[in-house]
């Protein structure tokens, strides 16, 4: 009998360690099927939220919030990248020079769980920024990106015009700040056990198999 463990993973676009566990808990799901399955609920969280709308570049965002030496962030840049092909996700370093905001990229998000969508489009997302380097603060990237997984682009373009799912996304990201949750990727299953950050196949897998056993 399968038993269905309800997951928000609280993460960001821009978050490298984010695909990461995000491939890393569904290889674990794929290891577990017929034994397993996630019912998956992405969830707003902003690395940046005070980011102007023309970004900043990678290398002096990275020191001034982290105090990373240019040789730091070469040495972490390489680490990701391993660790991404490893789980089958390219990261294209040469075309990522600049952090982004990411707000309208989480309210469409929010309009896309109601589509039935959110998961190809956080996907998607990720590819775009992570793969292809491209803005995804801007509003015509948005769209593209929408459009490609089955999405109105009519309808993401108004979307993106408005405020509309500002206030909603705001009040998630408070309600997982006020929870504790102050680094992503957070994956909270079945709303009482977490387990942050990128980890193994094998350690998402394990968590899965005992909360499925206890469910």
């Amino acid at each position: 009998m399968t038993t269905t463990l309800k997951i928000d993973f609280v993460s960001d676009v821009s978050c490298p360690w984010c695909i990461i566990g995000l491939k890393a808990l569904e290889q674990a799901a794929e290891r577990l099927q017929g034994e397993v399955a996630l019912d998956l609920h992405f969830q707003p969280f902003e690395l940046n939220p005070q980011m102007g709308p023309e970004g900043q570049d990678i290398g002096e965002h990275l020191q001034e919030k982290y105090g990373a030496t240019p040789e730091q962030s070469q040495k972490n840049r390489e680490a990701i990248a391993a660790r991404g092909a490893e789980l089958g996700f390219t990261f294209s370093m040469d075309k990522r020079s600049r952090i982004y905001n990411t707000f309208d990229a989480h309210r469409l998000l929010h309009w896309a769980e109601e589509q039935g969508l959110q998961k190809a489009l956080k996907h998607a997302l990720f590819t775009a920024y992570f793969t292809d380097g491209k803005d995804p603060s801007n509003h015509e990237v948005l769209v593209q990106v929408a459009a490609s997984v089955g999405l109105d682009a009519q309808e993401a373009q108004a979307l993106l015009a408005s405020n509309r799912y500002a206030d909603e996304v705001r009040e998630r990201e408070q309600f997982y700040l006020q929870n504790g949750i102050h680094s992503v990727p957070a994956i909270i299953i079945n709303e009482r056990h977490l387990i942050s950050g990128g980890q193994p196949v094998e350690v998402f897998e394990q968590a899965l198999r005992q909360i499925a056993a206890q469910a």
